[in-house]
């Protein structure tokens, strides 16, 4: 019976601080929409900020790697900056 007790208690714990944390989670959600919204309102394309965060979020080899690869893809497709610019 005391073992039983003990998990409960556990899981009661695990779940207090589960929901702690997702209220927490989506407080931090609010708190980055209007920061975008912020942005936006200055004239910053919420897009390309995002795609700034993530980029920064990669190592610089695999940021390196992935611009290489897509670089050598828009190339492919007569897509890239250089032709562009010589059309």
């Amino acid at each position: 019976m005391q073992l039983q007790t003990s998990a409960q208690d556990q899981l009661r714990a695990f779940v207090s601080r589960i929901e702690r944390l997702e209220e927490e989670k989506a407080a931090l959600a609010a708190d980055l929409r209007e920061v975008y919204a912020e942005a936006k309102g200055n004239g910053f394309d919420v897009k390309a900020l995002r795609k700034v965060v993530s980029l920064r979020k990669l190592d610089e080899n695999k940021r390196r790697e992935e611009e290489a690869v897509l670089t050598t893809y828009l190339h492919a497709l007569g897509m890239d900056a250089a032709e562009s610019e010589a059309a």
